[in-house]
This record gives structure tokens, sequence and C-alpha cells, in this order.
């Protein structure tokens, strides 16, 4: 059987939610548009909203205003992903499976959906995301996770549309084939296509399921065909990884306690535990190869020149925390100051056997701090908000308040299972 015709069958068929499951995609909604709304004045939203114009229509942007579906998709989006704060999970491939709930917004702000619809397909995407990255390593081949984003997103909006199987199927074929993103978007030094990515992944996910929905045919087999996935991209793919399809993913999943790309979260945790006395002549990060490969795979990122390098980066995400005792958004001021750059250059990345062998149950990382009064560590295996170290509703909620949420908003998104997706979303920029 074709995957996408596995996957149909359960975006279909799904009912399987429990109260625990829609209570976690209500925790993943609050992060969410607490750092969307927190990325408002990002120059590349900044760059978004003089362009809009361009793209009148109804679909209302997280912000405040409006634009056409695919534009307002691609710009709340973003507003999620710039800063690298939202949600991750980790296996084979990474992936940041909150990233489409900019779409579901958008497309369920026009299709008068309720929001505890919205709260379903968001579990029905995460499920099949998951699976994805559970089954072959795209990065390693050279494309980018936002593949599968985009088929989990496909997912997810099949579901808030009740398409049957058969538009299900061409939705996500009408996704995948045209649409393949390299991997470039992540290497060495980044732009602010690091966030743009996820955005057009989105968007073309949005573009995609609308032309299915009104009856728009695609290629049979995207995965299986000739020139399709699993033989142009992924030879490798674990098809088990989709036997017997049930929901529950949601829970594997991993929030952000530090504005960081995921693989430092531990990296932080650890140097705040450390308690050093003198001048710092050397530090070491063990770490495990995703980490080292990621966040210290090139001499950018020991010289980063901009915010979207500087969250991928292990060296200065390290120095900043030593030199200050904390991360937050406004570390990032940090950039090319001198006291930094000059700690990064004694920093040293190593990779660990034994810790890439745990990898990604655990994201065990040692910091070593060498100084003229003596040497000293500490270790972090599982991060907070981590599925086996998750953070409590009250520190999601604090989270967001930091970010800029007030009480009200906050109140209106634990309470949207009660409310019309339109509705909410016009709200939110009122309370």
């Amino acid at each position: 059987m074709e995957l996408s015709d596995k996957i149909a069958e359960y975006v279909v068929s799904a009912e399987d939610f429990s109260d625990e499951m829609l209570h976690e995609a209500k925790r993943r909604l609050l992060d969410s548009i607490a750092v969307a709304l927190a990325s408002t004045n990002s120059p590349p939203a900044k760059i978004l909203r003089e362009m809009s114009n361009l793209f009148s229509g109804n679909s209302p942007l997280l912000s405040g205003g409006e634009a056409t579906i695919d534009f307002a998709s691609f710009y709340n989006t973003l507003l999620i992903r710039y800063l690298d704060f939202n949600d991750t999970y980790l296996s084979k491939e990474p992936l940041h499976p909150s990233d489409m709930i900019g779409g579901l917004l958008s497309v369920g702000s026009v299709f008068d959906i309720s929001g505890e619809e919205l709260l379903k397909s968001i579990i029905v995407g995460y499920e099949i995301g998951v699976r994805l990255c559970d089954s072959t390593s795209l990065r390693k081949k050279g494309y980018d996770h936002v593949n599968f984003l985009q088929i989990a997103s496909t997912s997810a909006l099949s579901r808030l549309l009740s398409l049957d199987i058969e538009k299900t199927k061409n939705a996500i074929s009408l996704t995948l084939v045209p649409h393949i993103a390299l991997r470039e978007s992540r290497s060495g030094k980044l732009s602010m296509w690091k966030a743009g990515a996820t955005a057009e992944a989105v968007r073309n996910s949005v573009f995609a399921t609308l032309l299915a929905k009104n009856g728009f045919t695609a290629p049979d087999k995207p995965f299986s065909g000739v020139f399709g996935f699993f033989n142009i991209i992924a030879k490798d793919f674990d098809l088990s990884t989709f036997e017997n399809i049930k929901s529950g993913s949601i829970l594997k999943t991993f929030i952000k306690k530090y504005p960081v790309e995921y693989h430092a979260e531990a990296t932080v945790e650890a140097v705040l535990k450390l308690d050093y006395e003198g001048e710092i002549k050397k530090v070491i990060v063990e770490t495990y190869e995703a980490g080292k490969t990621i966040l210290a795979d090139s001499e950018d990122k020991w010289n980063p020149k901009n915010k979207e390098t500087a969250d991928h980066s292990l060296p200065f995400i390290t120095a900043v925390t030593l030199l200050t005792k904390r991360f937050w958004l406004d570390s990032y001021n940090l950039i090319g100051d001198p006291k930094v750059v000059s700690l990064m250059k004694k920093i040293e990345v190593v990779e660990r056997d034994d810790y890439t062998s745990v990898y990604p149950k655990e994201l065990p990382t040692r910091v070593i701090v060498i100084t003229d009064k003596g040497t000293y560590e500490s270790e972090v295996r599982v991060p907070r908000g981590h599925s086996a170290n998750p953070m409590s509703d009250e520190e999601i909620e604090e989270k967001a308040k930091l970010l800029g949420l007030s009480e009200s908003q906050i109140k209106l998104i634990w309470e949207i299972d009660n409310m019309k997706v339109k509705d909410f979303v016009r709200n939110l920029t009122k309370v």
C-alpha cells in the first residue's frame, strides 16, 4: 500500500483523542502563540507586513490585519518559527511540529472551524510528523526537515477541512512532489530563510490542500513511484513506523525552556548549574553527534553575525550563559560583544560516542570549565521540557508571560475548545 493511503486512512478515521492529548494540544497552542507574538517586531516579520498590501484577503494575521489565506499561513508560521523557541521532536530526523499551527489557524479562521476540531487536527498532524521523523534521516542526506513538516501539516489541514481519503491522498502528493527543500537552509552561516523555509512549507501545504479540496488530482505514488520520495531521497525509509497508526505522539515531543536550538537546552542548564571561580582558560562542551554537527559544524558558529546563526551556535550560547548566568531573548544583543567573542575562542565542542548512543531518549551534555583556580564540571542528561522531564502548565504560562502574553490572552487560549477559530484569532489582539 502507498504510504499516502495509510496516512489518509488515519487522517480520516482518527477518533482516539484522549483528554491528555487535547490538553497537550492546548499547551502547544499557548506556547506557539506566545512565541509568535513575541516575534512580531523581528526584521523578517516587518518585511512581510510591508508586503501584506499586495496580498489582500480575509485570513487574519496573528499580529492584526488580514491577508490571503496562503500569505497569512506564511506570515503566521514565520512568527512561530523565527525565535526558534517553539517545540521540538528529536529522532532520526528533528522537527518543530508546532510550526504547522500557523497554517491551521489561517485556514481554520476562513472555513468556520471549531476550536475543538483545531485541537484534534493538531494531534493528527503531530502524529504523522513524529512517525516520519522516526522513519529516516533527511539532514544526513542533504534535505531539510520541513519536507516532513509539510506532509504533517497537510495531514492536519486535511483533517481540519474534513477531506475524504482520496482528496487527502491528493493533498499529500500535491504538497510533496513539487516541493523538496534542501538542508542548505540550516548550514553554516544562517539567514532569515531558516524560518522562511518552514513558513514556505506550510504555505505550500495550505495551497495543496485547498487544491485537493476542490478536486485537483495529483500523482498516485508520491512515495513509492519510480521517481518518488523513497526511490530518489529515502531508500532506507522504515515503513514499520506507520503500522497500526494510533494517536498519542504529541506526548513524545518537547517544549523549550530557553530560546536556543534544542540541542543546546541541556548546555544552558549545565552551565547554570556551574559555580566556577577564577579566569577561564578553556571550556569543553561534550555532546552527541547531532549537537556537534548542527551547532558546531563550521567556523561561522564560532563567529555568528546574526540571530539566526547565534541560536544555532553552541559556542555562542555557552559563552553568553557563562558570562551572564542566564539566557533569554535579549542575550542575542551580545552578538559581536568582545568578551563573548574572546570566550568563544576558548570553547571546544566534542562528540562523545556514549552520548550519541543514547540520543534521543536522552540529550546528555557535559560542560567542563578550566580556570586558573581549578576544573569545574556539570552534566545534564534530560533538560527541562523534554517529554521525560516535562514543563508544568504553570511553567508554560510563566514562559508565555515573559514573552508578553497577558492573563486574558492566556485564558482565551485555554478556552479555545469553546469557540470558533476565527473568533479566537481575532480576539487575540483585542484582549
